[in-house]
C-alpha cells in the first residue's frame, strides 16, 4: 500500500474538500439558491469557464510548467471520452482544455483529474493562473540550471491562497532556464530567468508585462534574486496588485496598469516595502516539497523506457527525413534527443492523448511536455529508437512534419466556444496551415503565425511575424467577419520580445492572399541577413497596407466574403458576456 506523505495528504484533503463545496454549489445554482452572477465566481475559481453555447462549459486544467505524466495525460484522455466527446485542446498556457461539458457533470470530471493529482483550481477567474515555463526544463542544452523545481514550488505556493483567490484581475508567472525568453517572461506580470552568480542560483526578474488590446513590455525588478526568496518576492509583487489594483474597471485591471498610472519608481518603492515586511514578519511559507505528480514531479529518479512497442518497424515514407530536421531535437543528455509533436492549433483526440502517453513510457521518461505554442515534446527517446516512434505517431496521426514552421499556426479557440471570440480563428488556422503547407522557400518555413479571434491576445498574434486578430465590419448593411494584420512580432536579434506592427483590417476570406503576397513581398525584397521584422521596419507599414489595398475594401464582396471560416451560413456577430481569457 502507497504511504503518502504529508503534504500530499493535505494537499489531497484540500482539493477533495474543495470539490464537493462546488459539487454543493453546483447543486444549489440549479435548485435556484444563486443567481448567475453569484455562481460565477463560483465555478471561475474551479477553472469552469462558460461557453457561448448555453448549458455547456469549458474545464481548464491546469498543467503546472506543461509537465504532465503519462498517467496524468491517460487521465485526461479517459475523461475527454466520458465528458468531452473525445477531443481536448492545448492552450498557449500548458494547459489542456474541454469544451462543452454539462454543469450537472463537472464535480465528477474534476474528483476524476484529482485522482491522479491535475487541478482546475483557479486556472480562470481573478487568480494566480497556470504558471508556465520552458517546456525542455532539465534538458535543454543552453540551460543554467532546471527551473522545474522552482516553477513547482511557486504553483503550489499560491494555489488555494486567500491572498490570490480575488485578486483584481488575473495574475500571469513565467519561468525560462536560459537567456533566450523561452517562456516569453517579458509578456507575464512576473517573468524569471534562470542565472548564476557567484555560484549561488538566481533570477532575474522582470515585472508589469501583458498583452490584450494594449500590450506592455515587462520591466527589470531585480537583476538577480537568490532562489530561496523566490517566493517572498512573488508574494510582495501580489501584495502590491492586490492593494491597488482596479477593481471597478477589469479593462484596466492587470499589473501593468499600475505601472502606467503610478510609475515603475512607485511601484518598485512599494514592492520593497511589502518584501521589508515579508522578510520581518513573514508571509506564504515556501513550501518543502509539493505531491507527487504535481508538475510531474517525482521524489525518485524516473525510469527509462526501452521496452519496444513494435516488433516490425514499417517502410520509411518520404517525409521522415524532413520529420528528423524539423520535429527531432539534441537534449544534454548525450544520445538522447527530444521529440516534437505537432498538434494542429492544440486539438488532439482521446486516442491521440493515449497515444503520446505510450510512447513517453515505452520510449521515454514518462512525461509528456506541453508547449506554449501548443504542441507536445517528448525527451529522453534513444536515437536508435527514432524510427519506431516516427511508426507509433504515424499510426496516431501525429507524425507530420514542420513543427515551428509556418503551418504550425498558433490560434485560441475564438468564436468556436469562447463568448469573446468574434471570429471563428481556429478554421483560418486550419486554412492557412493548408495553404503554406512546406512552402518552399527555407526562410519562409522559419516564420511563426499567431492569431486569436478577438482582440485579448490568447493567440498570441502581437508576437508572430504574422500576426491576426478578430473584428467585424459591415458593409451593405450585412456584417463581414475580418482580422487585423501585424507583421514583425516576435524576438529581436538580442532576444528582447517585440510586438507585430499594425498594418490593417482585412475580410476573414482574404487572409491567405495577404499571407501570400506578404511572402512573395519578402522573398523579393529581403537583404542578406535580415530578419523579418528588420524587413518589415525597413519596408515600412504603408508598403503592406498598399500592398493588400484592394483586399481591406473591395469594391464588390463575393457571396463568400459574409461567411467565416468553416461556415456555411452568413456572419453574423454573437458575443456573450466576458468571464476571463487564457
Amino acid at each position: 500500500m502507497e504511504v503518502l506523505s504529508p503534504v500530499e495528504v493535505q494537499f489531497d484533503q484540500t482539493v477533495q474538500a474543495d470539490i464537493e463545496l462546488f459539487r454543493t454549489q453546483v447543486n444549489d445554482y440549479l435548485a435556484g439558491k444563486y443567481t448567475d452572477d453569484e455562481f460565477r465566481a463560483f465555478r471561475l475559481r474551479r477553472g469552469v469557464y462558460g461557453q457561448r453555447q448555453p448549458n455547456t462549459q469549458m474545464i481548464r486544467t491546469k498543467v503546472p510548467g506543461g509537465l504532465a505524466t503519462s498517467e496524468q495525460m491517460e487521465r485526461m484522455a479517459d475523461i475527454a471520452d466520458k465528458y468531452a466527446a473525445g477531443k481536448g485542446h492545448l492552450t498557449t498556457r500548458q494547459n489542456m482544455q474541454f469544451h462543452f461539458i454539462p454543469l450537472p457533470e463537472v464535480p465528477d470530471l474534476l474528483s476524476e483529474l484529482a485522482a491522479v493529482r491535475l487541478t482546475t483550481r483557479e486556472a480562470c477567474y481573478n487568480t494566480v493562473r497556470n504558471i508556465t515555463g520552458c517546456s525542455l526544463t532539465g534538458i535543454s542544452v543552453d540551460e543554467v540550471f532546471d527551473i522545474s523545481p522552482y516553477l513547482r514550488q511557486a504553483a503550489f505556493a499560491f494555489l488555494h491562497q486567500e491572498l490570490t483567490d480575488n485578486m483584481p484581475r488575473k495574475f500571469k508567472i513565467a519561468f525560462c532556464g536560459c537567456g533566450k525568453d523561452c517562456a516569453m517572461g517579458g509578456i507575464h506580470d512576473l517573468g524569471f530567468t534562470a542565472q548564476i552568480r557567484d555560484g549561488k542560483r538566481g533570477f532575474r526578474v522582470v515585472a508589469a508585462g501583458g498583452l490584450g488590446p494594449l500590450p506592455s513590455e515587462a520591466q527589470v525588478l531585480d537583476e538577480f534574486l537568490p532562489v530561496e526568496r523566490l517566493v517572498n518576492r512573488c508574494e510582495a509583487v501580489l501584495r502590491v496588485f492586490g492593494k491597488y489594483g482596479n477593481r471597478k474597471n477589469k479593462h484596466k485591471a492587470r499589473l501593468k496598469f499600475i505601472v502606467r498610472e503610478r510609475t515603475w519608481d512607485w511601484f518598485q518603492e512599494q514592492v520593497e516595502k511589502e518584501y521589508a515586511d515579508i522578510l520581518a514578519n513573514g508571509g506564504i511559507t515556501p513550501p518543502e516539497s509539493v505531491p507527487e505528480g504535481f508538475g510531474a514531479f517525482s521524489s525518485t529518479p524516473r525510469a527509462l523506457g526501452r521496452e519496444s512497442l513494435l516488433t516490425v518497424l514499417p517502410d520509411l515514407p518520404p517525409d521522415y527525413e524532413r520529420f528528423l530536421r524539423t520535429n527531432v531535437m539534441p537534449q544534454r543528455q548525450t544520445g538522447n534527443v527530444v521529440v516534437t509533436v505537432k498538434v494542429p492549433q492544440g486539438n488532439m483526440s482521446s486516442a491521440q492523448m493515449r497515444a503520446v502517453a505510450q510512447i513517453a513510457r515505452a520510449a521515454g521518461d514518462g512525461v509528456i511536455r506541453i508547449t506554449i505554442d501548443q504542441n507536445l515534446q517528448i525527451a529522453w527517446v534513444q536515437q536508435n529508437r527514432l524510427r519506431e516512434v516516427y511508426a507509433l505517431l504515424q499510426q496516431a496521426k501525429l507524425a507530420e512534419a514542420g513543427a515551428d514552421e509556418i503551418d504550425d499556426v498558433v490560434t485560441c479557440p475564438g468564436a468556436w466556444s469562447c463568448n469573446l471570440g468574434i471570429t471563428k480563428t481556429m478554421n483560418l488556422g486550419e486554412a492557412i496551415r493548408q495553404a503554406f503547407s512546406n512552402h518552399p522557400d527555407a526562410l519562409v518555413r522559419k516564420l511563426h503565425i499567431k492569431a486569436s479571434g478577438c482582440p485579448n491576445s490568447c493567440g498570441q498574434h502581437w508576437l508572430g511575424d504574422i500576426g491576426f486578430f478578430g473584428n467585424v465590419r459591415k458593409i451593405a448593411g450585412r456584417e463581414v467577419p475580418y482580422y487585423q494584420m501585424l507583421l514583425g512580432g516576435g524576438k529581436d536579434r538580442d532576444g528582447m520580445l517585440k510586438y507585430g506592427f499594425t498594418i490593417q483590417s482585412l475580410p476573414a476570406k482574404s487572409i491567405p492572399e495577404a499571407i501570400n503576397r506578404t511572402l512573395n513581398h519578402y522573398i523579393a525584397n529581403r537583404e542578406a541577413n535580415e530578419s523579418f521584422r528588420e524587413y518589415v521596419i525597413r519596408q515600412k507599414v504603408e508598403t503592406f497596407r498598399a500592398l493588400t489595398a484592394d483586399l481591406a475594401k473591395p469594391m464588390e464582396l463575393e457571396p463568400d466574403m459574409y461567411l467565416d471560416w468553416g461556415d456555411s451560413d452568413a456572419f453574423s456577430l454573437q458575443l456573450g458576456r466576458a468571464e476571463c481569457a487564457a
